[in-house]
């Protein structure tokens, strides 16, 4: 059976990540509170106590919010790499040791039948790291939080067969709003995040005939629009022949578990 995912929850106010086989469990990230942690697992029909491990990407609280109290609730594995773990332990409340793993940057793990690869990104955080997941042939992407795709990650996360990929905000939105300008200067930054315009881009390079669905994550509340975002990815994508769906994801409701295949 292929892979099977659903963005739990994408944009600045909590992010979290959900990936399935017949025989693993897996979150990503876990930046939203308990409550709506469970809540969102409900939504998608998920018992968050049949999960196999969470795998943190770096230490912002939109992606830490509720770690320590799911992993605590439901007795959770949780993976990090080293200097992520220093730099959130303060935040995520007491993990007992036998719940504490490492998983390093440029590291593959395996889980169950889900190889889960690891690669870098340029953002503010200690040492941020995104993911790539493969089983039984299918590859799924997961990219957010950088300020832009290096080459060495394009060689990683190519031709999968879906991607969530950040399209955080419209550049001219951005420099008309209403943020300071050194809260806009980081954003824009190389450490920051990509802009729809930049995310069509590095998907061009990317999307080969088995890449069948895109998922635009991590849009800015203040500077950017669902639509929006759809219609700049899009109009670039297709003007360089590529037709595929391109699928919205939400900070509050979970997408749709889709099948990989």
């Amino acid at each position: 059976m292929p892979l099977r995912f659903s963005v739990l929850a994408s944009g600045s106010s909590g992010n979290a990540f959900y990936i399935e086989s017949d025989q693993e469990k897996l979150l990503v990230d876990a930046g939203l509170s308990g409550k709506q942690m469970d809540r969102l697992f409900s939504e998608v029909n998920v018992d968050p106590a049949d999960l196999t491990g969470i795998l943190v990407t770096h230490e912002h609280s939109d992606h830490i919010k509720g770690l320590g109290i799911i992993a605590r609730k439901y007795n959770l594995p949780i993976y990090a790499n080293e200097k992520t773990w220093n730099a959130m332990e303060g935040s995520i409340g007491s993990i007992s040791l036998d719940q504490k793993f490492h998983f390093g940057m440029e590291d593959v793990k395996t889980f169950g039948d889900i190889d889960v690869e690891s690669f870098g990104v340029s953002h503010d955080a200690v040492e941020p790291m995104f993911f790539t997941f493969r089983n039984n042939g299918k590859k799924v992407a997961l990219v957010t939080d950088l300020g832009y795709v290096s080459e060495r990650i394009k060689r990683t996360v190519e031709d999968a067969d879906a991607y969530i990929f950040e399209a955080n905000h419209d550049v001219g939105m951005l420099r008309m709003g209403r943020y300071p300008w050194n809260i806009k200067r980081r954003i824009l930054s190389d450490s920051g995040h990509v802009s729809n315009e930049d995310c069509a881009l590095a998907l061009t390079d990317l999307i080969t005939n088995r890449t069948n669905r895109v998922y635009l994550a991590h849009l800015s509340l203040d500077n950017n629009m669902k639509d929006l975002a759809r219609m700049s990815v899009e109009n670039i994508l297709k003007e360089r022949g590529m037709d595929l769906a391109i699928c919205d994801t939400d900070p509050k409701t979970p997408t749709t578990l889709y099948d990989v295949g």
